[in-house]
């Protein structure tokens, strides 16, 4: 029995295997912020494509989120805070990723912001470009970008 690379200490098969395969969907930010992580521990990288805001799932360089997955040695996962009801859709997660790359120890330190789009979990990716801050928000409440997904981003 395989522990899950989430850093849960629970099984594989019992925490993001079922969301890597779909046939459960995370119930929390923090549930696809985790799932996600394992995800690129385990070369998932449909997963992580997937679990982005659908809005910029196309904008997302596919190859160097592979390269990053394959060659970076995952060392493992700190979730310092989970803030839950930043408005009605709306999640962060403060975490740390612990990994070897080109033979350096590294750390990414993070705020992650999320979205809930039809009932299910989205990251939304601060390293593609996003919506004008005028622009009707691609999460499809109806609001402005600044005034719903775009607060993360100012």
């Amino acid at each position: 029995m395989q522990t899950c690379p989430c850093q849960s200490q629970q099984p594989y098969e019992n925490c993001c295997q079922p969301y890597h395969e779909q046939s459960k969907q995370p119930k929390t930010a923090e549930q696809l912020m985790r799932s996600r992580y394992a995800a690129y521990v385990l070369q998932q990288i449909d997963y992580i494509i997937k679990t982005t805001v659908p809005a910029q799932q196309a904008l997302l360089d596919k190859t160097s989120i592979t390269q990053w997955s394959y060659n970076a040695q995952w060392l493992g996962l700190t979730v310092h805070q989970h803030i839950t009801n930043i408005r009605p859709h709306h999640a962060q997660v403060a975490f740390t990723v612990y990994f070897m790359e080109h033979g350096k120890m590294l750390q990414h330190d993070e705020l992650s912001a999320f979205v809930q789009i039809s009932g299910n979990w989205y990251f939304i990716d601060p390293t593609v470009p996003l919506p004008s801050m005028k622009s009707t928000c691609f999460c499809g409440s109806g609001r402005k970008f600044k005034a719903c997904c775009g607060q993360f981003f100012k």
